[in-house]
């Protein structure tokens, strides 16, 4: 007589074990991903608002800004750099140099990106030299 060919209860149980916690193990890696990929779109979204607000200022001038768009909480703050090799002796400097360093935060583990840039602007296009320049 032979016995009839198939698996026992225990190897079922052993193999749906195995089974679940594979299953377990991707939906995790899945749920994972997705925390990930909403991250990158905010700090992404982040570094767009940063990069606007720095754009945004054609005559910049010396102070601290800040406001709220949607989520994301933003703060800009200009600077004059001093720029001795753009000043010719005897002369009324010509070109300033402002920092514009802007931060952008978001979410409740105050996340947050910051872009820093550098822009010249001419006399004339200020209107009006920077701090601490004597005009004759």
């Amino acid at each position: 007589m032979t016995q009839p060919r198939g698996f026992t209860l225990l190897e079922v149980l052993v193999a749906f074990a195995i089974l679940s916690l594979a299953v377990v193990v991707a939906i995790q890696g899945f749920a994972q991903g997705l925390r990930l990929l909403k991250l990158s779109g905010d700090h992404q979204q982040a570094t767009l608002l940063a990069d606007q607000k720095a754009r945004e200022l054609t005559t910049p001038k010396e102070g601290v800004e800040g406001g709220t768009e949607g989520r994301f909480d933003w703060h800009r703050v200009v600077k004059a750099v001093a720029a001795p090799e753009l000043e010719v002796p005897g002369r009324v400097p010509r070109w300033h140099v402002y920092e514009i360093t802007v931060s952008v935060g978001w979410g409740e583990q105050k996340r947050s990106v910051s872009v820093t840039t550098l822009r010249t602007v001419s006399e004339t296009e200020q209107g009006a030299p920077a701090v601490g320049t004597p005009r004759p």
